[in-house]
């Protein structure tokens, strides 16, 4: 364990660096192993989950060569050229490497086994492994969750799957499967997601059909056993990770940040619609393409929030800053309530039951169904104080978040365990209280 205590702060200011986007890095790695010859990464993220993408490239045959500071080699083996593991590939806490990964070695005539955490271990796995089985992989489970063999298919084939759920990571685990089965592979999502691997794909030399569909989602369609080429990629900075310096500044007053190079890619920025629906200052400057990512430079001033109704259909989009988009409807006026989250009971923890239980014990209102949230705002500084420390449950962005609220209160807040935040922002602490933060482990007071 590992407890961190955050006390209130004045103001945030200054410019600060985040790391690279946690789902590009992924896929970039990924990618580059798929690719025949050598890619070039730069601004990668050197966090725990991505490290674990590139673990289980290295066990099926990739040579990964680590240079510093974000830039890394690749030798890709090709579409259908990774070799069989031997060893249980272990993916820590990251659902996206293990998601994503299954994706990969459904058109693999061989059989790997995968692990992870005891968190990553109680999350559902079968939303997966249904598609992939229907293409023609076998899987071996715990009750729909890892630990899990999977058999690769001698000939995958392809598919057209309706999404029961908008999520980009079945869609990007059936699409990379996709690649190792002839003819076309399609996938239909409900809702449009973030699409990463459809960039990504065509930098590397990939086909990609994407057009609307009349439920109101997309139809994605790629072509199969392609011959993928080596790329130079520059990974945007993460805007997951921009989103806890973004809340911190605005509900500090007299706070400034600015943030250049984050990614705004529309399938992740859902926050930055709600916050401005909140009456958040957030300039947008520098806007750019990378690597077919969209990137601009934010600057964040300090604002008067109020609550708002956030729908359902803006959820795929924002999926990852519900608990922190929490810290800043506590300190907004009236009443906010978030709609369709019911896939945050199925992320490194329950996370809708984490946000509502830090929330009171933090002294913020807060009251759910399966779906909503609804907080309270208090307009100003929560009471904040809590008597236990708050409890993460290993899940990085609960405890990003309440620390970014500890800031904000009239009192100090205590999290459980801060470990979790090395898996996709090992520099928060030092990087927030840079800009102005007075985060430190307890053991230290």
């Amino acid at each position: 364990m590992n407890p961190l205590i955050s006390k209130p702060a004045d103001t945030l200011s200054g410019t600060s660096i985040i790391p690279g986007d946690k789902s590009i890095s992924h896929r970039a790695v990924l990618f580059s192993a798929l690719a025949a010859g050598k890619s070039e990464i730069f601004g990668l993220l050197e966090g725990d989950d991505v490290k674990r993408t590139a673990s289980a490239i290295t066990d099926l045959g990739c040579h990964v060569d680590s240079q510093g500071a974000g830039r890394w080699m690749i030798a890709g083996c090709g579409i259908g050229g990774l070799s069989p593991p031997n060893q249980v590939l272990d993916m820590g806490n990251s659902g996206t490497a293990a998601r994503l990964l299954l994706g990969v070695l459904a058109g693999y005539n061989f059989t790997t086994f995968l692990t992870g955490d005891k968190s990553l271990c109680k999350r559902p796995m079968d939303r997966i492994t249904a598609p992939l089985s229907n293409m023609g992989a076998t899987f071996t489970t715990s009750e729909g969750r890892l630990p899990i063999a999977i058999a690769g298919a001698e000939r995958l084939l392809p598919l057209e799957y309706h999404l029961p759920m908008a999520s980009a990571q079945v869609k990007s685990a059936i699409l990379l499967a996709g690649l190792n089965a002839p003819g076309e592979t399609t996938v239909i999502e409900p809702e449009p997601t973030r699409d990463h691997t459809e960039r990504m794909l065509r930098h590397f030399g990939g086909t990609v059909d994407i057009n609307p569909h009349k439920n109101g989602g997309n139809s994605i369609t790629i072509k199969g056993q392609p011959e993928l080429v080596p790329a130079k990629i520059s990974i945007p900075r993460d805007f997951s990770s921009a989103a806890f310096p973004i809340v911190g500044a605005l509900i500090l007053p007299g706070s400034k940040v600015k943030l250049p190079g984050i990614g705004v890619n529309q399938g992740r920025i859902g926050l930055l619609t709600t916050l401005h629906e909140m009456g958040a200052r957030i300039d947008f400057s520098n806007n750019h393409e990378n690597g077919s990512e969209p990137i601009a430079d934010l600057t964040i001033r300090h604002s008067e929030l109020h609550g708002v109704e956030v729908p359902a259909k803006r959820a795929p989009s924002m999926i990852d800053e519900f608990p922190i988009l929490a810290i800043a409807a506590a300190c907004a006026e009236g009443p906010t309530t978030m709609h369709g989250l019911k896939e945050l009971r199925v992320k490194e923890s329950d996370r809708l039951s984490a946000i509502i239980d830090g929330l009171l014990a933090s002294g913020i209102q807060a009251t759910s169904t399966q779906d909503t949230l609804t907080i309270h705002g208090v307009s100003g500084r929560p009471k904040g104080g809590n008597e236990n420390a708050i409890k993460t449950h290993f899940d990085h962005r609960i405890a990003m978040s309440f620390l970014i609220l500890g800031m904000c209160s009239q009192k100090p807040i205590v999290i459980d365990d801060g470990r979790s935040i090395n898996t996709s922002f090992p520099n928060f602490v030092e990087l927030i209280n840079q800009i102005g933060g007075n985060i430190s482990d307890m053991e230290n007071q």
